[in-house]
């Protein structure tokens, strides 16, 4: 391949990655043209997407970027996928495929910039952000619903004692 080509898709490849800080890493090998065509579409409904990289271009465009970290840990035959409201919904769209598809190899994932990578299964067990907020919003009420139980216990004892002595004919 001539150098101005491979410049001219490294410089494709840092836009079509611009802004993005995470992707899982998965290897398509193994998948015939149907199943591959059906597992695009799968993840496409999803607002997901899948690239086959080159690995020496895919760490030449990261260089600098936040998936400097994934580019230069890539080996062997790699697609990335990225896309959906987050990389871990990505991870679990991608674990599900991969029980339907079973040559499909996940491989790592790099979630939110961070350089550490870890495994797209690791990163399928974590808790999206919803689900975070979700918790946080339950934890944050519930001392609130606590104080709101132990004000008013007071006053149903007081309640079921008048309800007694009323249900006892007024003795």
């Amino acid at each position: 391949m001539s150098k101005p080509l491979k410049q001219l898709m490294t410089e494709n490849l840092r836009k079509r990655f611009e802004g993005v800080d995470g992707a899982c890493v998965v290897d398509l090998t193994g998948l015939d043209v149907g199943s591959t065509t059906v597992f695009r579409r799968t993840l496409r409904d999803r607002s997901m997407a899948v690239e086959v990289v080159k690995n020496s271009l895919a760490a030449r465009a990261f260089k600098g970027t936040p998936l400097q970290a994934l580019g230069n840990s890539l080996e062997g035959p790699c697609a990335l996928v990225t896309g959906g409201d987050s990389i871990i919904e990505v991870a679990k769209a991608l674990v599900q495929a991969a029980r339907e598809f079973t040559a499909i190899t996940l491989k790592q994932a790099m979630l939110d910039g961070d350089p550490t990578l870890m495994t797209v299964e690791d990163v399928a067990r974590l808790k999206s952000r919803v689900e975070l907020l979700g918790e946080i919003a339950m934890l944050m009420a519930s001392p609130g619903r606590a104080i709101a139980g132990c004000a008013s216990l007071p006053a149903r004892r007081i309640a079921g004692c008048l309800k007694a002595i009323v249900d006892r004919g007024g003795e």
